[in-house]
């Protein structure tokens, strides 16, 4: 199993769409924020602004999956820094964060098929294992991090559930829309901190 660098990065799931209300499978499929997503990117766009004070800049650089979903709460996020603090981040879009592509289980509900794709491989028609799903976040994140710095990634639930598997985390954990989380590694494993416990 690749695993990730032990380099400190932040994370920013997107926020709500109309299939995540639904419980729908998104995957590829580029499905919009809705109004409460547009409201939680603006939200945690102005949370890690806040963070931006005294002299401190927790991430030097943004970078999204090119999702329009993700896209759009890394856009919030990028322009609420600058607005509130004067400090304009590189921001750039990474092909290789887009969502796992869940075949023909894009927008049916999330059933029963989800667990064992995770936990047992099983592969979906016209989709992306589970195994490659990792593979393809954890490289992405470590060329990332090997050019030094401190990076923010905004993108996916299931790509996020890869990159637990690259840091020996339990992996069919659910993340929350639009809360950011930052991520470090240290001698007992990895700690996930909210804004608000840092």
């Amino acid at each position: 199993m690749s695993q990730i660098a032990l380099s400190s990065y932040w994370y920013l799931r997107h926020g709500e769409t109309d299939w995540n209300r639904q419980g729908l499978a998104q995957g590829r499929t580029d499905i919009p924020l809705n109004e409460t997503g547009l409201t939680q990117a603006t939200r945690a766009g102005e949370t890690l602004a806040g963070l931006f004070r005294d002299g401190q800049q927790p991430f030097d650089r943004i970078v999204s999956s090119p999702l329009s979903r993700a896209l759009v709460t890394a856009t919030h996020t990028h322009d609420a820094i600058r607005d509130m603090t004067g400090v304009t981040l590189p921001f750039r879009v990474e092909d290789e964060l887009a969502e796992v592509c869940f075949g023909v289980q894009e927008g049916t509900p999330m059933g029963d098929w989800y667990e064992p794709w995770i936990e047992q491989g099983h592969l979906l028609e016209g989709g992306e294992s589970f195994d490659a799903l990792t593979a393809r976040a954890v490289t992405a994140i470590n060329r990332e991090l090997a050019a030094g710095g401190t990076p923010l990634f905004v993108a996916h639930g299931a790509l996020f559930r890869g990159l637990r598997a690259g840091m020996g985390l339990p992996v069919n954990v659910r993340l929350p829309n639009a809360v950011p989380m930052f991520l470090e590694p240290g001698q007992a494993g990895w700690t996930i901190h909210t804004p608000a416990l840092i």
